[in-house]
């Protein structure tokens, strides 16, 4: 039976590159490992525009061998969306930090909005941590916890 074998990467459509790649890479701590702008006849066939005009930038998430694909959609109509984290088919992406509230400090003194000031999880695998939600420049949640936990280590109690 075919199955997943492991993470490859985590996409997102950004407005624009050169702000989007700052906030990952300047504010977050992400590493370029390279960036292009494909062009073959299947990108067109694959995202379902067939003019497109990609341009891609591939990003190191920090500790771990996972990738985040910043992507910006040239000839293209792009529509703003409400990215509130009840809409179906909103996503989040989520990282451990060290310290949250020197986290939510630094990135607010640059600008970078939040959906509130940091939190106490009260009950879960975060449960006594801290935890926050910060707004990438195209209104994707950054979610950021501090927790000695991961999903895998939580055993409900």
């Amino acid at each position: 039976m075919a199955q997943i074998t492991k993470a490859h990467h985590t996409g997102i459509s950004v407005r624009s590159m050169a702000e989007s790649t700052k906030f990952y890479k300047e504010l977050l701590g992400f590493e370029e490992a390279f960036s292009w702008n494909p062009q073959a006849d299947y990108i067109g066939v694959l995202t379902g525009y067939p003019e497109v005009d990609l341009k891609a930038t591939i990003l190191k998430m920090p500790g771990v061998d996972v990738f985040l694909e910043l992507l910006e959609y040239g000839n293209v109509e792009v529509k703003d969306i409400d990215h509130g984290n009840a809409n179906p088919g909103i996503a989040h992406i989520a990282f451990f930090v060290d310290d949250v509230d020197a986290m939510y400090t630094i990135l607010t003194d640059k600008g970078v909005k939040s959906v509130s000031k940091p939190v106490i999880p009260t009950i879960g695998p975060n449960k006594g941590g801290r935890a926050i939600y910060m707004i990438d420049p195209d209104g994707v949640r950054v979610e950021l916890i501090q927790s000695s936990k991961s999903f895998g280590e939580y055993t409900g109690e």
